[in-house]
Order: structure tokens, then C-alpha cells, then sequence
């Protein structure tokens, strides 16, 4: 992984593949969920409230579970918080976590925003849907939580239609 920002990165580029623990200290790698979708959805901070609502919106989506997409959150929160906060929510899938968010920065994840009129700097509301092939499908690179993974499921199920025509 490079600190460089990948801010080209386009439908149909290979996503760059990570190495990343877990909660419980198991590490993922993109090329694991080879032949499945994959959602990875960046968020800034666990138990906060936009975030415990998008990430109970994906483990609530029936849609996404039964295409058999592979859901992954990603911040920059440490092992112990992303235990609690699945715990505490019922969370079914992993919470990655990236140490100083050198892997979102690689993906432009990482950097200024702007809240209520403050500028900060820190991790965007950002989604990467990857496809089978390990390839980049679709981003949303300014996430807004009420039906976004209804969103993220429509385009797996155009993204198959595709594939199948």
C-alpha cells in the first residue's frame, strides 16, 4: 500500500487489493472474495449516529443479502471500538481497520470535509461496490445514508443484468 491518493480510480479498474484486520484480528484481503461482490464502505467513526444508521442499513438490506454481496466498513477506529460497535448493533459483517487510513488515502477516502460550515480533515462517507473480477463496478463518493444501500444493491442487480445480456 502507498500513501499516494488513487483519485482516477474508474468503473472497470482493478481495485488495489488491502490487507486489513478485523475486530477479532482477522485479516481480509480483496482477492479471498474472489467470484463474489464486494461492498466496502468507508465510514468516519464507529457509534456515531450516521454511521451506526448506514451500517444497520446494511445489515438490515434483504436485497444485498440475497444477491450474496460481501459487505466490509472500514475506518480508522481501532480493533477494541469496531468490537463494541458490532456487538452493540448485531453487526453480521467485518468491521475493517485501517491504522492511520493509509489505505483509504490511497482511495481519496481521506482528507478535507466539510460539516455544518467547518472544514476538517478526516475519512469521507464513501462506498466502493467491487465486482467479481475484483474490479472497481461503481463508487459513491459522497454517501448520503437514507437509501444508499438500496442503491448499492440496484447496482449489483444492473451490473449482473450486464453481464448476463
Amino acid at each position: 500500500m502507498t500513501d499516494a491518493p488513487h483519485h482516477a480510480l474508474a468503473p472497470g479498474d482493478a481495485f488495489p487489493d488491502f490487507d486489513l484486520p478485523d475486530a477479532g484480528g482477522t485479516r481480509h484481503r480483496l482477492a479471498q472474495y474472489e467470484g463474489r461482490y464486494v461492498v466496502l464502505y468507508a465510514y468516519p467513526k464507529d457509534d456515531t449516529p450516521g454511521c451506526t444508521k448506514e451500517a444497520c442499513d446494511f445489515r438490515d438490506h434483504a436485497r444485498l443479502k440475497a444477491l450474496g454481496a460481501v459487505i466490509l466498513g472500514i475506518s480508522a477506529d481501532d480493533a477494541d471500538s469496531h468490537r463494541q460497535f458490532a456487538e452493540k448493533y448485531s453487526l453480521p459483517f467485518p468491521l475493517l481497520t485501517d491504522d492511520g487510513a493509509r489505505f483509504l488515502k490511497t482511495l481519496g477516502t481521506y482528507g478535507e470535509k466539510n460539516l455544518y460550515g467547518k472544514v476538517t480533515e478526516g475519512i469521507k462517507r464513501q462506498t466502493f461496490l467491487i465486482g467479481p473480477d475484483g474490479r472497481l463496478v461503481k463508487s459513491w463518493r459522497a454517501v448520503k445514508v437514507d437509501g444508499h444501500a438500496d442503491a448499492v444493491a440496484g447496482a449489483i442487480e444492473a451490473d449482473q443484468a450486464k453481464a448476463g445480456a
